[in-house]
């Protein structure tokens, strides 16, 4: 409760001082806009059935992406993290690959997938792979070799010593990988829809259509607060899940 009360406090004084430096012309209204005029026209947008689309568009996105690269990451984590030979024969390709960001392929996967909703989908999950795929395998690096040997001595499998043993044990650490998955997937697929374009539609979409044209910085002020929003939602709601799914363990942090 303290938590949230201080939180409340930060927002609300970073409220009044963007409203104070809004109206004191330091800067035009019409670069920067003061929270007042943003919440009006936020007011407006939530009942406008176009931005509604967007909105629904970004957010299916991102569960989309984060449900592929949860899929892809967490199995290739398990054979990474727990066959050397096969973790360092890949060790090259996978730091060659890491820090290409996800925007330096937008050309590329326009020319591959076309400007559609599979395009910066397919670029999310790219983007939010790696979180994911390292918190898996630095949890293996961290798992206790005596239960894997207890597990072997009654006969278990190596697949099943993954899926039973390891992955439990990993669980708060790729929990952790997902949590920092899913903004990185929201923060790509706003700057894709922002940045491409396309007939996808998206919150990304909206902000560049009102920054264009009429250049409605008010719009696109209140385009970023839903933004925002979504995001914030979505690491609370993971961080819960957290807590509640493995209230065991002490990992809030992670890899990225």
């Amino acid at each position: 409760m303290r938590a949230l009360t201080r939180g409340l406090l930060g927002v609300a004084g970073f409220l009044v001082v963007w409203e104070l430096f809004g109206r004191s012309r330091l800067v035009s209204e019409e670069y920067l806009p003061p929270p007042s005029v943003v919440g009006v026209e936020l007011a407006g947008l939530l009942g406008d059935q176009a931005f509604a689309r967007d909105v629904v568009a970004t957010v299916l996105a991102l569960l989309i992406a984060v449900g592929l690269s949860t899929g892809i990451a967490v199995p290739l984590g398990l054979v990474l993290g727990s066959i050397p030979s096969v973790r360092h024969a890949t060790r090259a390709v996978v730091e060659f690959l890491r820090p290409i960001p996800s925007v330096a392929l937008i050309p590329l996967a326009i020319l591959v997938l076309g400007i559609g909703p599979e395009m910066k989908i397919t670029l999310a999950v790219y983007a939010a792979v790696w979180p994911i795929l390292f918190n898996t395998i630095y949890a293996l690096d961290e798992l206790d070799p005596l239960l894997v040997e207890t597990a072997r001595v009654f006969g278990t499998g190596r697949a099943r010593v993954l899926f039973s043993v390891a992955l439990p044990s990993s669980l708060p650490f790729v929990l952790t990988g997902i949590r920092l998955a899913a903004t990185t997937c929201l923060v790509v697929l706003v700057s894709v829809e922002l940045l491409a374009g396309g007939s996808g539609g998206g919150l990304g979409q909206f902000i560049m259509n009102a920054r264009s044209g009429a250049g409605r910085m008010d719009l696109v002020l209140a385009g970023t607060v839903v933004a925002g929003v979504i995001g914030f939602a979505v690491n609370e709601g993971l961080e819960r899940a957290q807590r509640r799914w493995v209230a065991w363990s002490t990992v809030t942090g992670g890899r990225s």
